[in-house]
């Protein structure tokens, strides 16, 4: 059984001979765990069972020390935040732009060109095809959020119309995505901030779960899997999502949300991928707490329906040595 095939016995509910894993980490995160380690490569370190094959979100120019342009018109700074910063200017800044607004060409072969082939290393692994700011990001990145959560009251012909443009472009990247050998498709949208919804549940009810069902219909009539990460607290969401045929929840954020409760309430309905605090465990625990948590959360995936993961990118205040003890309990499971 190769990993892939533990990834799709966990998403399955069925108990996976261990629990799988697969995280990410912060450009600097990556460079001072690189430093720890003596190595420019860290594939091997984290094991990954996952492979992305495309993202809507990495696709920068740069136009000034820090500063990039996005495919869609977007100007980020990254000053702060060097993966991707915060929006600064953005192409509708006033309604009647977004009918002269040109939406880039999703169907252009180069957003696609490197999936045929099976990166090298990536053999045996759960293939993730990512629409990143998959909706409600994609709109407030361009629009700027407080205009757009305004709109959500005042103008909602115009949020209507705004989204259904974006969904329009996402099925284009959805179509091409479904004629490759992908698993599964990723929506990546963050609903959530520490205390619950930015906009709202009949806000998101009205505007953005319509077009979630849309967007996840084929990826589920081709017989792949949906994923999808929304950062905060959101599991409020949990029930309408399944309804509309999400698989896979990520990232399971603790500071927000009672994991261990959820994924027992869910199991058999909803698999979680994420757990891990990177807002208290990893940063500022010890290496003991460190492998008590994960120790916790491998039991409590033993089961099935649970992907092992820090609870996002892991930032650079997280200690090597916390990341080297994590990866030991994981790679010291039996059946691993």
């Amino acid at each position: 059984m190769n990993k892939r095939d533990v990834v799709i016995e966990a998403i399955g509910f069925r108990p996976p001979p261990y629990v799988p894993w697969a995280w990410s980490m912060t450009q600097q995160c990556e460079a001072r765990l690189g430093a720890y380690l003596h190595t420019d490569d860290l594939t091997d370190f984290v094991g990954s069972h996952f492979t992305d094959l495309a993202s809507g979100i990495v696709r920068f120019d740069k136009i000034a020390a820090d500063t990039y342009r996005d495919v869609y018109g977007v100007v980020w700074d990254r000053t702060v935040d060097k993966d991707i910063g915060s929006p600064v200017d953005w192409p509708i800044r006033r309604v009647e732009d977004l009918d002269r607004y040109s939406w880039p060409d999703a169907d252009d072969d180069i957003w696609y060109v490197d999936i045929p082939e099976t990166p090298v290393g990536s053999e045996g692994l759960f293939r993730r095809f990512s629409i990143g700011f998959s909706l409600y990001e994609r709109a407030w990145t361009m629009r700027g959020m407080e205009d757009l959560l305004v709109d959500m009251v005042v103008r909602p012909e115009f949020v209507e119309k705004f989204m259904d443009q974006i969904v329009d472009h996402n099925m284009v990247q959805i179509r091409r995505a479904l004629g490759f050998d992908v698993d599964c498709v990723h929506f990546g949208d963050d609903y959530g901030a520490q205390r619950g919804l930015i906009m709202g549940i009949d806000h998101w009810r009205h505007f953005i779960k319509p077009r979630l069902a849309r967007m996840f219909e084929p990826v589920r009539a081709a017989g792949k899997y949906v994923s999808m990460h929304s950062c905060g607290a959101v599991s409020e969401l949990f029930d309408d999502l399944i309804d509309i045929g999400l698989n896979m929840f990520n990232p399971f954020q603790p500071e927000v949300m009672d994991v261990f409760a959820l994924k027992n309430q869910y199991q058999g309905r909803l698999a979680f991928h994420g757990g891990m605090s990177i807002q208290h465990v990893l940063p500022f625990g010890s290496v003991a707490e460190v492998q008590a948590a994960t120790e916790s959360l491998i039991e409590a995936g033993r089961e099935g329906g649970y992907i092992f993961s820090p609870s996002h990118a892991v930032p650079p205040d997280v200690p090597p040595e916390n990341l080297v003890a994590m990866m030991e309990v994981l790679r010291n499971q039996p059946g691993f």
